[in-house]
């Protein structure tokens, strides 16, 4: 048997290996994250959880979160589920049809309603954790999804404001700081919510912006909102920007996407920080082929003269764009991820130091 009959027929091995998806769980709608998140390739955030997204702009965050609505929106055991996107930024300006289907854009709902049907979004922290109660009080399970942490105030700091206001304005000194608050009223609200979203399934996503480190330690960036965001979080992401994805048209490169950079910093369900990159085209989101692809290359598994990239368990030689085509157009992309699934598992128990384990 010649090493391409060999690694064809491990891939027939991962087929029959291949087990139904898990309702407890939804993708994110990539491969690689669902590795980095739980050592699967098809399981991302377990259901009843909170979870936690930091990054610096233009990362992909929002995009990241949004495209967990697009998985849930094609998983059956979603089907009952509200999509509530709670965008205090007021950055959500993207075409949600688009990137994220019909289904979601048809689903997608704000925390609440003013008059003629007018979307209301949290502007404080306080208001932020009412619309979560109310969430659960309505009986239904959810998504709800926080963009952003930073960009909610709080009856403080308002309070704050107005007594500095007043204190200039009369010829008074002005005494003290601002405060947000944010970061007792979220110790206290986070552990509030927990067990609504276990006895429901639901899930919580929030999303916070990077900011410099200007203190003692070894990050060279931190965010704000204090310390129970982390302690309460399943997991807690962190996503920068990588190399700029270019084209080029008319003999010019052309910037056609990023590639984001996502680290597991938290993980309660596997306990391991991992590092993955994932590309993101202005005109289609995530790329999990292309991202999948990539990350065998780069792990050896497949090799790459020049330009060609030979992948044997698809009888492929050719670029890599020829290799997403070839794979997108005979609906292989299971296969690829199941690939991908059995490289990351040896990968895994390769690194493992083998000892002795102390109990038994």
């Amino acid at each position: 048997m010649t090493e391409t009959d060999k690694i064809k027929a491990k891939l027939r091995s991962y087929k029959k290996k291949r087990k139904a998806a898990n309702k407890d769980y939804l993708s994110t709608g990539s491969a690689l994250l669902n590795l980095a998140c739980t050592g699967r390739v098809d399981r991302g955030f377990l259901r009843g959880k909170y979870y936690y997204l930091v990054g610096d702009s233009r990362s992909g965050k929002t995009f990241l979160s949004l495209t967990c609505l697009a998985e849930a929106a094609r998983n059956p055991a979603f089907d009952n589920y509200r999509f509530i996107f709670d965008d205090v930024e007021g950055g959500m300006l993207m075409n949600v049809e688009q990137f994220f289907g019909r289904a979601v854009a048809k689903r997608l709902e704000a925390p609440s309603y003013g008059e003629e049907h007018s979307p209301i979004f949290s502007n404080t922290i306080e208001e932020f954790y009412y619309h979560i109660d109310d969430a659960i009080a309505a009986g239904k399970p959810f998504i709800y999804i926080l963009d952003s942490m930073d960009s909610l105030t709080s009856n403080a700091e308002a309070d704050k404001f107005a007594e500095q206001k007043e204190a200039y304005r009369s010829g008074k000194q002005i005494t003290g700081s601002y405060g947000d608050g944010k970061a007792k009223k979220n110790s206290s609200g986070i552990r509030q919510i927990l067990p609504h979203l276990r006895q429901t399934g639901s899930i919580l996503i929030v999303i916070s912006q990077t900011r410099d480190n200007l203190g003692f330690g070894f990050e060279k960036k931190t965010r704000s909102g204090g310390r129970a965001l982390r302690f309460y979080a399943t997991l807690e992401i962190w996503s920068s920007c990588g190399k700029a994805i270019t084209k080029t048209v008319k003999g010019k490169p052309r910037i056609i996407g990023m590639n984001c950079i996502l680290q597991t910093k938290k993980n309660r369900i596997t306990g391991r920080d991992r590092k993955i990159t994932i590309p993101i085209f202005y005109t289609s989101g995530f790329d999990d082929v292309g991202g999948c692809i990539s990350w065998l290359v780069d792990e050896r598994h497949w090799k790459k003269q020049g330009q060609k990239i030979k992948a044997p368990e698809f009888d492929f030689v050719g670029t890599e764009i020829a290799l997403i085509h070839h794979i997108e157009k005979g609906n292989l992309e299971k296969d690829l991820k199941e690939i991908v699934q059995s490289v990351w598992d040896e990968i895994e128990k390769a690194s493992d130091p083998k000892r002795k384990r102390r109990y038994e």
